[in-house]
């Protein structure tokens, strides 16, 4: 505990920073989910308190994020459609659903599986966060034109005949349930079917309609009836929204321009008296257990659910564990990925608990935490405190905040949630694929089949189906090199017996690293660590390329990060025989000749000596 207070000051900063960054985005994440904004709030309250006490990556602010969201969003929406559109109805099976991928994230972390999320190749995660990014834009294109298609009276009628027809079903499958002979006896089946009222066919009609429309095809689809039904009000409190959050950033950045954007608008709205629509109440009193959880919790109820969970939980580690790493980065340390799972299982459980949606490490609020001076675990648990007081003492105020102000600040998370590194690599990557006559690159053909499935399919599908895909182009890709390199040299040390001659007196000055192999997304992480191995009396690095036969994607960008850091250390970097495929995706985003000139690439180590010789000089 001591070290959890060695840092009071800027922990205490770092946390009311990044909780206050939080709050807009839990209110949105929660009414995105369909579970409404108190939802969100006690996912943000619970999951970044318990992380924070239990994780392994101190710095980490977590709570709902965009990716999580995304999936319980369409989690949610089938269990409350099976459940006759009865939110109540369909609660204790959704928090059910959460408390097990909580679980499952512990018992991952107890097992030690974070260390192989490593192993998700860069176009994979490249395309699941623009399909984040993409279903946020459009799910959230509806609510910002003020258009919910259960209010569209016209919409709804359309699907009178259907949900008469399902009422029906219904009815006869009750009276089977009951061992009723129904070809038989139509009499009672008549007599029931007279008792329907319009307003439970109107319900129904409005589920069907709520389908219709949800996720991302189901918007689309709806978009031209929406633009028909434009409520001018709400637009444009979604666009003066977007236009603070982004106008504001322009101003400062110390202060969360969405923060900004909310108080803002919702107190304009507020003000001038406006007829908007609001978002759920939001509750003040001290969260309680939703005890209805335990009522359902038996194997044979929580069997149907199980992959839904494990789907949450596999997503929320690899989030989580993604940002552990933009952490280590920025803080020059090294979190523990397993006890981070078994920290994020236990603030999801607990989150669920309470009627909470699911989270994970948040990269915004870690990086501002993190700026803000934030060190140790109590920052996290900071933010959490915080968004209880403001909860408590503020619920009837935040309940006023027009829906639409929640959509624009959804719609700028989905902008900025996608990968535009990647994005903008497309062009340049080489195109080592034929399909006939047309060649194309595999990494862009990975992140495409990953973002088109995400995006109108199965999220964890999507990743399922891309990592199949990306293992089998690399094992290919690396069968032809090694089988074209078998029967040249062998891949061993005694290769590397040309340094007997290099200077001795300079062994302090200049470190020699050795790649042996591809560097590829498996390897990606080993190799970032350079920069530690470097003794402190080092001003060269000397990376031998040699055995380097082939550099994927994300070798790519591990090579950038770590010759950029070397840079900053005002280390010089030599290269010893670069390979042509390396030398090619070096060239297409500039490592040469922006961090490596052309003066510092040898075609042999003789020749790389001989510069040293001549340009270092012995300290000693």
């Amino acid at each position: 505990m001591k070290n959890i207070f060695s840092n009071i000051k800027g922990d205490i900063f770092g946390g009311i920073t990044a909780g206050i960054v939080a709050l807009p985005l839990a209110l949105a994440f929660g009414v995105s989910s369909g579970l409404g904004p108190t939802a969100g709030l006690y996912g943000a309250i619970f999951i970044s308190f318990f992380a924070a006490l239990f994780g392994g990556t101190s710095t980490q602010i977590s709570g709902p994020t965009a990716p999580m969201t995304a999936v319980s969003m369409v989690i949610i929406a089938g269990i409350i459609a099976a459940n006759d559109g009865d939110v109540a109805k369909a609660l204790p099976a959704i928090l059910i659903i959460f408390l097990l991928a909580g679980l499952f994230q512990v018992v991952l972390g107890i097992l030690g599986l974070g260390k192989y999320i490593r192993y998700i190749p860069y176009p994979v995660v490249s395309g699941f966060m623009t399909a984040i990014g993409v279903i946020i834009l459009l799910t959230q294109i509806l609510p910002s034109l003020g258009y919910y298609p259960k209010e569209d009276v016209e919409f709804v009628s359309k699907f009178k005949p259907q949900a008469e027809e399902i009422i029906l079903e219904n009815i006869l499958k009750e009276e089977a349930g009951e061992g009723i002979l129904v070809l038989e006896d139509f009499k009672q089946t008549i007599s029931k079917a007279k008792l329907i009222t319009p307003e439970e066919i109107h319900k129904e009609s409005q589920v069907l309609a709520g389908k219709e429309t949800s996720g991302a095809l189901g918007a689309i689809k709806a978009i031209p009836r929406a633009v028909n039904n434009i409520n001018w009000l709400e637009l444009l409190l979604a666009l003066a929204t977007i236009v603070i959050i982004y106008g504001f950033k322009r101003i400062t950045t110390k202060i969360p321009s969405t923060l900004v954007a909310l108080i803002v608008v919702s107190g304009v709205a507020v003000a001038f008296g406006l007829d908007y629509r609001t978002i759920q109440e939001i509750p003040s009193g001290i969260p309680q257990i939703k005890w209805e959880i335990f009522t359902d919790f038996s194997l044979g109820n929580v069997t149907p659910y199980i992959f839904s969970a494990l789907t949450l939980a596999l997503l929320g580690a690899i989030d989580s564990l993604l940002t552990s790493v933009v952490a280590d980065n920025m803080t020059k340390t090294k979190h523990k990925p397993n006890k981070e799972l078994i920290g994020q299982g236990i603030g999801n459980s607990i989150a669920a608990l309470f009627g909470g949606i699911p989270g994970a490490g948040a990269t915004i609020r870690t990086v501002v935490n993190i700026n803000a001076g934030g060190k140790t675990k109590l920052s996290g648990m900071i933010a959490a405190v915080l968004l209880l007081v403001i909860m408590l003492g503020f619920g009837p105020v935040a309940s006023k905040i027009p829906a639409a102000v929640l959509a624009g600040i959804l719609i700028t998370v989905g902008i900025g949630v996608m990968d535009y590194k990647g994005i903008k690599a497309i062009p340049i990557l080489p195109k080592d694929v034929k399909f006939g006559s047309i060649k194309l690159s595999s990494e862009v053909l990975i992140m495409f089949i990953v973002l088109v499935l995400s995006t109108f399919w199965n999220l964890v599908y999507a990743v399922g189906i891309g990592m199949v895909i990306a293992s089998l182009m690399f094992m290919k890709k690396i069968g032809d090199l090694t089988a074209k390199r078998s029967d040249v040299k062998s891949l061993n040390e005694e290769a590397w017996s040309d340094e007997a001659n290099f200077p001795k007196n300079l062994a302090e000055e200049v470190f020699i690293k050795h790649i042996k192999g591809p560097l590829f997304f498996g390897y990606t992480s080993d190799f970032q660590a350079l920069s530690l191995q470097i003794p402190a009396t080092a001003e060269t690095v000397i990376i031998r390329l040699e055995k380097m036969q082939y550099m994927d994607q994300s070798g790519l960008y591990a090579m950038e990060d770590v010759l950029q850091d070397l840079k900053t250390k005002n280390i010089e970097v030599l290269f010893v025989d670069l390979l042509d495929q390396p030398r090619y995706m070096m060239e297409r985003i500039d490592i040469i000749p922006d961090l490596i000139p052309e003066k510092h690439i040898f075609k042999t180590f003789e020749e790389c000596t001989n510069w040293v010789k001549e340009n270092i000089k012995d300290k000693n």
